[in-house]
């Protein structure tokens, strides 16, 4: 008669081999490596702050990764076209965004019901970089100041125009901001990216200009365009004769750009914490964050011991939009149509 009872030997060799099994399923849960490239979807056109931000990123992360990042521009409704196509996407971690703080926070009111997806859509991967937005003029505006600006739209009411990247970016944000603060009329201009809006400031079509600093730097430094102020709190090193917002009298108009990583909602998160090691592993390297900091960019330090996390980079934008949410209803702009 055979016994149903299992020999010492069959029951130690399981005892054994559990824990075995069990970091081996540990292991296939967290490991995760892209079998393709990578798409970087960039909400803006090419030369912009967003794009620029992305390329300095994409060489170390592609070596890292073991594939290669290839940036696909998709510019349209301030950022909106380029989160849309990521929300949209296959969720194995092979399309990510760079998100910003417009399609990331801004847009959610200021398109107020017509944006095509929600913050719960995405999942935060890594913040990257912040960076100074910059008021200047063309240099065929006789204003050396931002209180000199000030005064003179105030004495053309409605004849002079300020040009941003698009409807619904921090730029044109900061301009509504300085807007709201001195009680000025501009007529806002939006084109699609900084590259279009500095060329026609530089020919003097546009008086006013607002834009992230590392695309308007070059500009700035070699005269095309005249820096009055930039919108943080303390003065960029990058420009340090260019004084503050508040410096320059107006305090209520202070804004920063940020631009990271997010992925679809379902993207899994083995993947997510992949990348955001290798993120965080070629921001570390100081040749690269050397470019950043040559164009102005700030460190992206969110968690405690420096860095950012997955985790607290999805707390970072719930903030951004509650607080741009309020600032746009505060100012009342919004997007028709």
């Amino acid at each position: 008669m055979l016994s149903s009872r299992p020999s010492r030997r069959v029951v130690l060799s399981a005892t054994l081999a559990a824990p075995f099994l069990g970091t081996i399923a540990a292991r296939a849960q967290g490991t995760w490596s892209p079998t393709r490239p990578i798409r970087l979807v960039v909400g803006f056109t090419p030369a912009g702050t967003t794009d620029i931000a992305a390329r300095l990123l994409v060489e170390q992360l592609s070596q890292r990764l073991g594939q290669q990042v290839v940036i696909e521009n998709r510019p349209g409704a301030g950022g909106n076209v380029g989160a849309d196509v990521v929300a949209k996407a296959d969720p194995d971690g092979h399309t990510i965004l760079m998100q910003t703080v417009s399609s990331g926070a801004i847009n959610y009111q200021l398109y107020a019901g017509r944006i095509p997806y929600k913050p719960e859509d995405f999942a935060g991967i890594s913040l990257v970089t912040r960076v100074p937005n910059a008021i200047f003029v063309s240099n065929a505006v006789p204003a050396n100041t931002l209180a000199e600006l000030v005064a003179l739209v105030r004495a053309n009411p409605g004849k002079m125009n300020i040009g941003s990247s698009g409807v619904g970016t921090s730029l044109h944000m900061t301009g509504e901001l300085l807007k709201l603060a001195t009680g000025i009329e501009l007529t806002h201009v939006p084109f699609r990216g900084a590259g279009p809006m500095l060329q026609e400031m530089i020919a003097g079509r546009i008086e006013v200009g607002v834009d992230n600093l590392p695309s308007v730097i070059g500009h700035l430094r070699e005269g095309r365009l005249r820096p009055l102020a930039v919108t943080t709190a303390t003065r960029s090193p990058q420009l340090p004769d260019v004084p503050t917002t508040a410096e320059a009298g107006f305090p209520a108009v202070e804004a920063t750009a940020w631009f990271g990583l997010v992925g679809p909602v379902r993207m899994p998160t083995a993947a997510i914490q992949r990348i955001n090691r290798e993120v965080e592993a070629s921001l570390a390297d100081s040749a690269l964050w050397r470019r950043y900091d040559e164009l102005g960019g700030m460190r992206a330090d969110l968690a405690a011991g420096g860095g950012s996390t997955p985790e607290n980079f999805d707390t970072f934008i719930r903030n951004e939009v509650e607080k741009w949410s309020e600032a746009v209803r505060r100012s009342g702009a919004s997007v028709e149509g």
